[in-house]
């Protein structure tokens, strides 16, 4: 249901007048004034709600040098698993930061392990992964021990990327430490930057040269038909789910692969596959098509390719066992994309192997599991047979304009009018909050901005959100709603 978009509404990740059009704009800007807002707070929600995808930062190293300590640092809180050893395994490897103002992802790499062929060929694998999805690169080497052979071998890796690199010179506790972080500048890589993750010391100069390299928006800029580019789609799932067999199906028997576009790694990385007339780009491809063995630590390599792979994508085709139990696996998974704000298509594989029992329990543990994403469309397919390959690109086609819905200021409010007088906000310590206006500040996936009278409990934002998609669609995309409060000017007179 794309048929509240409207036209030159190409400029999805920014917010402007020509946003909203110069009279819907002004005659926004006059309701907040007369409902008491400050026109500069609202400007600046809107703008902040309306961002469109971050930049990503990547911090890569050996183990032991401190990569996940100064990931907390960088993140300002403690998040990242800081146990650098092998067995230490990650659910999460993204998170969002902010310094000085600006917002960004950084991709913790962390949890390298050193398997049967070798320390090197471990980190500069799995290093490659976390490049590929990267706009830049904090490279941190441990000052107290120099520059080492697998230091070497991640320099020649991030040559070839040609990522904007910052050497973070880790372990600088005082001033001879300084002495040491001063021989790498034998890597090549230009200035190293003394820091202490543990203590902060000079993180905030590291920090600084981070939002020099990083560009203000991603280098993965979104296709589609107003930029002339393929479409992209991520296909996810744990482990032996049938993401290869699924890939092999739509390649092999709906039409051919159109083409093979190698990326930074050795392996070819996005391909140009022809579904139902159109050309769509399957990414990382490799990290599919050839199975991964590491002794250890294989649940956080994968966790590090699905997160890669979700944010070069517009739409994550996720591919559930129908034959098995929903997992955890599964729901992070789910989770990780919808955190990432794509479109999201879930594919029921392995159906033709299901009888009537394991379906009747399988509709249970989705109303139960995924209740969250009931917005998501469902295919039930099987990749072995190829049964009703033929509807995963209509379900693709209808999360992407979910994703791309805007909905006219005017028709918004007019909405919400009508429904808080109908459903108010539960009245709470003696006052009853409203939502007094808002607007979308974006698409890609669909950002509101409301504007309240006062605190909006969260199960009413909930409730928002279903009457949003009951009334516009959305279907197949997560919905971003933030609230403004109106201050009491009253009590800042006084």
């Amino acid at each position: 249901m794309n048929d509240h978009s409207q036209p030159g509404d190409s400029a999805e990740h920014e917010y402007d007048h020509g946003a909203l059009g110069d009279a819907e704009y002004a005659e926004f800007m006059e309701l907040a004034a007369e409902e008491g807002f400050d026109i500069e707070d609202v400007e600046g929600a809107i703008e902040e709600a309306g961002h469109g995808p971050l930049p990503v930062l990547a911090v890569v190293g050996r183990p032991n040098v401190g990569k996940s300590t100064l990931v907390n640092r960088i993140i300002g809180r403690r998040e990242a698993v800081v146990e650098d050893k092998p067995g230490v395994t990650r659910d999460r490897v993204t998170y969002e930061a902010e310094w000085a103002g600006r917002r960004f992802k950084v991709v913790d790499t962390g949890g390298w392990e050193q398997d049967v062929l070798g320390i090197d060929a471990s980190v500069a694998a799995q290093a490659e992964y976390a490049i590929e999805a990267a706009d830049a690169v904090v490279f941190v080497v441990d000052a107290k021990v120099g520059a080492t052979d697998t230091d070497e071998a991640v320099v020649r890796l991030l040559r070839k990327a040609g990522k904007p690199v910052v050497l973070a010179a880790n372990k600088v506790d005082g001033p001879s430490g300084e002495a040491d972080a001063a021989y790498l500048w034998s890597l090549g890589l230009g200035e190293p930057h003394p820091v202490s993750a543990l203590h902060g010391r000079g993180t905030g100069d590291m920090l600084d040269a981070v939002l020099e390299a990083l560009p203000d928006a991603p280098a993965q800029t979104f296709g589609g038909a107003g930029l002339g580019g393929p479409r992209r789609i991520a296909l996810i799932g744990r482990p032996n789910v049938g993401k290869s067999s699924l890939l092999n199906k739509v390649a092999g028997e709906e039409r051919v692969v159109v083409n093979e576009l190698a990326g930074t790694t050795r392996d070819p990385v996005d391909e140009l596959i022809e579904l139902g007339g159109i050309t769509w780009k399957f990414v990382d491809t490799a990290g599919i098509r050839k199975r991964v063995h590491l002794q250890q630590g294989a649940d956080y390599y994968a966790s590090l390719r699905t997160a890669a792979a979700v944010e070069k994508a517009e739409v994550a085709v996720i591919l559930i066992d129908a034959s098995e139990s929903i997992s955890v696996q599964d729901q992070r998974i789910v989770t990780m994309a919808v955190e990432a704000g794509r479109a999201m298509v879930i594919a029921y594989n392995k159906w033709d192997t299901l009888d009537e029992e394991r379906r009747y329990y399988l509709e249970r543990e989705i109303e139960t599991e995924f209740g969250q994403v009931a917005w998501a469309p469902r295919v039930n397919v099987s990749a072995y047979t190829g049964r009703h390959m033929e509807k995963l690109v209509p379900a693709i086609e209808t999360a992407l304009a979910g994703w791309e819905t805007r909905v006219p200021t005017g028709r918004l409010n007019a909405f919400l009018g009508e429904l808080v007088s109908a459903h108010p906000h539960p009245v709470r310590g003696g006052k009853q909050p409203r939502i007094l206006f808002g607007t979308q500040a974006g698409t890609k996936p669909p950002r509101f901005v409301l504007f309240a009278s006062g605190f909006i409990e969260a199960g009413y934002r909930r409730f928002i959100e279903r009457r949003l998609r009951e009334e516009f669609g959305f279907e197949g995309t997560p919905i971003h709603i933030s609230v403004r409060v109106r201050e009491k000017r009253g009590a800042k007179k006084k």
